[in-house]
């Protein structure tokens, strides 16, 4: 799979394009897939506390649109859809609850990896580090590389 390179701005918690001479830069990893699935922001269900009062629910428009994964997948949070709830955590308290949150937001953002066979297990640690989340997440391959670990720190202005 080869993707637009992006790279994580750890300080300013963003992702932007690589280029280099001018030139948008690839790569075969799943490094931009993983930096998408977890720093875009999915759509809120409808019990979800908006972390301002009558706030955006969120999303990518394309999800109403997006195919069932599996016949068995009614709900809409059971489909590929793009992003992960982390925004929702956003002004939080970096209390126990909200790191088993973010851990389950991730978790759910990268289950597409498991159900399009790219990966066979992922492995989440989420920990506080001061106003920032720590998250590794660690790839179990059924073909090449057996394990791949992947580190990023997200401002979530917790305190």
């Amino acid at each position: 799979m080869i993707d637009l390179a992006l790279e994580w701005d750890k300080e300013a918690s963003i992702a932007d394009l690589v280029l280099s001479g001018g030139t948008l830069q690839t790569h075969s990893g799943l490094r931009s897939a993983i930096l998408i699935s977890l720093f875009s922001d999915a759509r809120a269900n409808e019990t979800a506390t908006l972390p301002e009062e009558g706030g955006d629910r969120g999303g990518w428009w394309g999800d109403d649109f997006g195919g069932d994964v599996s016949s068995g997948a009614a709900d809409r949070d059971y489909r590929n859809t793009l992003g992960s709830r982390l925004w929702l955590l956003r002004r939080s308290k970096a209390m126990q609850q909200v790191l088993r949150d973010a851990r389950q937001h991730v978790q759910d953002a990268l289950g597409w990896l498991i159900r399009d066979g790219i990966t066979s297990a992922i492995s989440v640690e989420v920990e506080a580090q001061g106003e920032r989340l720590a998250i590794a997440v660690t790839l179990d391959r059924p073909t090449g590389p057996a394990r791949e670990r992947y580190d990023f720190t997200w401002e979530a202005s917790v305190s």
